[in-house]
């Protein structure tokens, strides 16, 4: 099955999350193809697509993009299934899926890839463009505010492209209601008119694939969940993974990196593959800086060291969630305002970027009466956890 869009195997130079085209143009257009040829959509009517990013004061262990990564993070993503380290069941059920599509010479059913930031949804929707050989086109939720701009933009899809919508539970309402018709009967109905005397007018799409992309699954509807094909979660890395991550990185990126610095590294990168090419370039830069170039397991624990990431993956915001949660408040209870004040942080900072990852590595608890410190972060500040431990609920806990 052939797009008739040159070679479309691999993305070439593709600039990442904002405007992947495989020329290297790097617009603000986030409507995107394969050969770099942007769209209209309908009088000029752009999606911009800024998926959010961090800032250079962010956390070095945040999963989230920072602004200056799409570049770098295109020229290490993988090109084809096979390139693609981690995520085994993924993998396979994937590659039956495309490989059935491929088969019957059909675009396969939509895909929706649910899981924590950084893991790879879009590197993996890419992907199913280039094993179809297919045009691709990136946009996100946030960018789609009326119906009538997705209609403009089904409407401009060619037969077998892939449509890759990030973060999809953002989408509007109105506009998933139209996106409900396309994925079912590649069809939508255009409303012309107002009042008593609107009509709709039936446009018939080109058959594509959807894939969307989310985070938080639990926010998308049930309608919309319904009509993908196939839904695949993908889950954190284990340390063994990330070190094939790091190698092939270090490959492309030209870094001399030891078996005993990669391990160093896995194990700081919380799961998350992105965390792990960046704090890769961050040892690069100090191996390079104040060593010999080369990133062993000492290179890399001094340069960690530096910027303030410790062996579990904590960095400074985390450490000084834990140590007022331990030292001003006695483990606690207390809730999440009082510790974000304690902090110098916003309570959505403290929520979505420190919290997560201290829940999943045992060291902080969400309770009803207040975030509780465990016996786990006691220990890795060095302290002995009180005897009694975490209370249990109380009669008024709901």
């Amino acid at each position: 099955m052939t797009s008739g869009f040159g070679d479309t195997s691999g993305f070439g130079d593709t600039s990442g999350f904002g405007d992947a085209r495989s020329n290297g143009d790097t617009g603000s257009n986030a409507d995107t193809r394969s050969n770099g040829d942007p769209a209209g959509f309908g009088g000029g009517d752009a999606f911009d697509v800024q998926p959010a990013a961090l800032s250079e004061g962010d956390q070095i262990v945040s999963a989230l993009p920072a602004v200056d990564e799409t570049e770098v993070e295109a020229t290490l993503r993988p090109k084809r299934l096979a390139e693609f380290v981690g995520q085994p069941k993924v993998r396979e059920q994937l590659q039956v899926v495309l490989e059935s599509a491929l088969g019957r010479d059909r675009p396969p059913d939509h895909i929706l890839l649910s899981g924590p930031p950084g893991l790879g949804k879009t590197s993996l929707a890419m992907i199913v463009a280039a094993e179809l050989g297919a045009p691709f086109r990136l946009t996100s939720g946030p960018a789609i505010e009326r119906a009538g701009d997705l209609a403009a933009l089904l409407t401009s899809l060619a037969e077998g492209e892939v449509l890759f919508i990030d973060e999809i539970h953002r989408i509007a309402r109105p506009a998933e209601e139209l996106l409900y018709m396309a994925m079912e009967d590649f069809r939508v109905d255009i409303m012309v008119g107002k009042g008593p005397g609107a009509t709709a007018i039936p446009l018939d799409l080109a058959p594509f694939t959807l894939v969307g992309a989310t985070t938080r699954s639990g926010l998308l509807t049930g309608p919309l969940r319904d009509r993908f094909g196939f839904t695949a979660h993908m889950d954190f890395y284990e340390p063994a993974e990330l070190e094939l991550v790091l190698r092939r990185s270090a490959g492309v990126l030209g870094v001399q990196l030891t078996d005993e610095g990669a391990v160093e590294i896995a194990g700081r990168s919380r799961g998350t593959p992105r965390i792990a090419n960046r704090l890769l370039r961050r040892v690069r830069d100090f191996a390079e800086v104040r060593a010999d170039g080369v990133v062993t397991a000492d290179v890399a624990r001094d340069a960690l060291a530096v910027y303030d990431v410790d062996e579990l993956g904590l960095d400074r915001l985390d450490k000084a969630v834990l140590d007022a949660l331990v030292r001003r408040f006695g483990g606690g209870p207390v809730g999440v305002s009082t510790l974000a004040v304690a902090v110098g942080e916003e309570i959505e900072t403290v929520q979505e970027v420190a919290e997560p990852f201290l829940v999943r590595a045992g060291l902080l608890a969400r309770t009803p009466r207040g975030r509780i410190a465990t016996p786990a972060a006691w220990l890795h500040l060095g302290l002995m956890p009180p005897k009694s431990g975490i209370a249990g609920p109380t009669l008024f806990d709901t």
